[in-house]
């Protein structure tokens, strides 16, 4: 602990024990690198000051402020949470493991994370980093894949963890795994575990941790269709249990392959009004999306009549800073309206 003490990252929500403070840095650090997460939790706590102020926020503007962060459904269930914490729980936390993990959002390594620094619970918050510091330590060749392995590195974390400052040693853990053990070029030499590592002892660091399984990544082919009037274009909010939920995008149209055909109707006469603008691929953790832009030349009668049949509307282009966009569109929309 001597090592983390005088070499520990000075990191904005460090600086407290409010649980709000540091469940809205967990919550974000999910599936988020530290560097690209701060910005982030920064802007969250400028905007809500505690818990009752962002669980009377609506939705969108929580989903806007954490847009280019990706794996949206963390904001939902941030935003759903808060309201729980507030309504049901007058704004007070779960006070250990087992009701943290009770919150939607909440696994075992985030219940953890909070239960171990706010509430000084002798609980390992098992994540990436340590799965890979352990493995490497200890010469652990189980595939951490398997839900068996997790157990084990449970166990052996429960078992070792500070019992005086388990928020402490779990944070140097993640610490040490995120700047020293990390999984490539892993700065050995200057690690303050090096004499003991086993890993390192065998020369089998860049083997460990195992790993098997592998995520099965499926393609997709999205053709957003861009339709404009005067200074508006047209945003459809997205609904169903699909990636970018209640985010806005351009009118979709998905098919099985990249050409458009088959996969929409368009109003007899306006098949041939669509232009191609431009194509990108966008890679998410379970699918690669091949997305293909089109502009779609009609009238503003044409654009009416097609309204009653899409579900979109119209929004002033001095008004998007309030819609939630992912990514690719944000990205298209700056390329070709706002620079």
């Amino acid at each position: 602990m001597s090592y983390f003490d005088k070499n520990k990252r000075d990191l904005p929500w460090r600086d407290t024990n409010d649980p709000f403070r540091i469940w809205l840095s967990e919550i974000i650090l999910q599936q988020t690198r530290v560097d690209q997460g701060m910005k982030f939790y920064n802007n969250f706590i400028q905007e809500f000051d505690t818990i009752f102020d962002l669980a009377k926020a609506n939705e969108q503007k929580v989903l806007k402020l954490w847009q280019g962060l990706g794996y949206y459904s963390r904001a939902r269930n941030l935003h759903f949470t808060a309201q729980y914490i507030a309504t049901e729980l007058n704004g007070v936390f779960p006070s250990n493991f087992i009701e943290l993990k009770k919150l939607k959002g909440v696994g075992d390594y985030t219940a953890a994370a909070i239960a171990s620094i706010v509430y000084k619970e002798a609980v390992p918050a098992v994540d990436g980093n340590m799965f890979r510091v352990f493995a490497r330590y200890f010469n652990i060749e189980d595939d951490i894949s398997s839900p068996k392995t997790k157990k084990i590195f449970w166990d052996l974390g429960l078992e070792i963890i500070d019992q005086k400052r388990p928020g402490d040693f779990n944070q140097a853990v993640m610490d040490l795994g995120a700047t020293i053990c990390t999984p490539k070029l892993p700065k050995c030499d200057i690690c303050p575990l090096n004499e003991s590592c086993e890993a390192l002892r065998l020369n089998k660091v860049l083997e460990l941790p195992v790993k098997l399984k592998k995520t099965k990544v499926s393609n997709r082919f999205l053709h957003f269709i861009v339709i404009e009037n005067d200074d508006k274009i047209a945003l459809s909010k997205r609904i169903g249990n699909d990636v970018w939920k209640n985010l806005y995008t351009f009118p979709k149209i998905e098919t099985e392959t990249d050409l458009l055909d088959k996969g929409w109707v368009l109003e007899e006469g306006l098949e041939n009004k669509l232009s191609f603008i431009s194509e990108e691929k966008h890679i998410l953790s379970h699918q690669n999306l091949f997305i293909k832009y089109w502009k779609l030349n009609v009238s503003l009668k044409d654009i009416n009549h097609f309204i009653q049949d899409v579900d979109f509307e119209m929004i002033a282009l001095n008004d998007l800073d309030q819609y939630p966009l992912p990514k690719p569109i944000e990205k298209f929309i700056n390329k070709y309206y706002l620079d």
